[in-house]
């Protein structure tokens, strides 16, 4: 009697530890970083709809692309382990030697995002300092387009950017955070909940403001609509104001590239294909984002944008795959290497 009641004991334990096993969201970045930011509000808020405890696995590493090399080498067949990407990730697999590659794995989710970038009030917009980084290339295009104009050849626009931008390197994310909030760099720019920490408490003491913002990418359209959370302030109706044109021409097709991926990418959960737990994780992702008390929470900290959940999720990044053109690929490669000395490589595979 006894052998068989810790038997069923034992039975009912695997039963339990099998429904309710623990899922892992691997992060490439470290304690504090934006992308770790928004994985730690969205898994407080979706592990009630889940019923199962989301640990958080971070893995840093430079410019955020070991992380994602390491899931997709050794993870990723792991059925407990998910993960997490962000828009410099898109920017790399743009142009840097990766191992990772979306179109081999499946979307749990994405949030539709967009970056913002703040000017210190006291500083001339027309002579930035800002500081550098891979995430950083749609900045350093957005600014050189206000900047420089319309109607410039890329040799042109990159003469420009060497001319007004003084592009700082070598600062890590909470050290440009302090230098903009001391005065030291006069932009910065951030993603929606990481905005709303570091730079929203600048403007509210009145030493910075809004400066631009990227758009939300409509997919469907093949285009960016104005940000409802910050609206006015996407870069075509700022260039448009200042300029008389809409922007055009080989060096915003690149940008346009560019910021397509990073944002339309910026915050994504993915999965192995066939991994056996997805369709669990997307029930409840789905069910998170159609909770008003979840979403209220998210968009707190966050601001309110539109989750784009499997299907979606793959569509958005198979409508980004038909952005990619060869000159647009190039021109990006040429800005990355001549203007902002970042080892940047042509990969004409992406436009297979």
């Amino acid at each position: 009697m006894l052998k068989r009641l810790l038997t069923v004991v034992a039975l009912v334990a695997t039963m339990t530890t099998s429904a309710f096993a623990d899922i892992t969201l691997v992060v490439p970045q470290k304690p504090g970083s934006g992308t770790t930011v928004w994985t730690e509000i969205v898994a407080k808020q979706l592990e009630p709809f889940l019923g199962e405890k989301i640990n958080i696995k971070l893995i840093p590493g430079a410019r955020d692309i070991p992380g994602v090399n390491k899931w997709h080498n050794e993870m990723r067949d792991m059925d407990d382990h998910f993960m997490v990407t962000h828009g410099g990730n898109g920017v790399s697999f743009l142009a840097d030697k990766v191992d990772y590659n979306y179109a081999e794995y499946e979307s749990i989710g994405l949030m539709n995002l967009n970056i913002i970038a703040a000017h210190r009030t006291d500083a001339d917009k027309n002579k930035p300092s800002f500081s550098s980084g891979s995430g950083m290339v749609p900045e350093a295009f957005a600014m050189t387009l206000l900047i420089c104009g319309p109607d410039k050849s890329m040799d042109e626009y990159i003469a420009c950017f060497k001319d007004n931008v003084n592009w700082v390197k070598g600062m890590k994310g909470s050290e440009r955070r302090l230098a903009f909030k001391r005065g030291e760099l006069s932009g910065t720019r951030e993603n929606p909940a990481a905005f709303k920490k570091h730079a929203q408490p600048t403007i509210d003491a009145g030493d910075a403001e809004l400066w631009f913002h990227h758009g939300i990418l409509d997919a469907a359209n093949a285009r960016h609509n104005d940000d409802p959370n910050y609206p006015g302030y996407q870069l075509e109706i700022l260039f448009e104001q200042k300029w008389g044109v809409a922007p055009s021409g080989e060096f915003y097709n690149a940008y346009v590239l560019v910021k397509s991926f990073r944002d339309g990418l910026q915050k994504a959960i993915w999965a192995a294909k066939g991994n056996p737990n997805a369709e669990k994780l997307r029930v409840a992702l789905t069910k998170m984002s159609q909770d008003p008390d979840a979403t209220a929470a998210i968009a707190k900290k966050v601001g309110n944008y539109e989750w784009l959940i499997g299907g979606a999720g793959d569509q958005q990044r198979d409508t980004l795959m038909t952005f990619i053109t060869e000159d647009a690929l190039k021109n990006l490669v040429r800005f990355n290497v001549e203007a902002l000395d970042l080892k940047a490589i042509y990969k004409p595979n992406l436009l297979d």
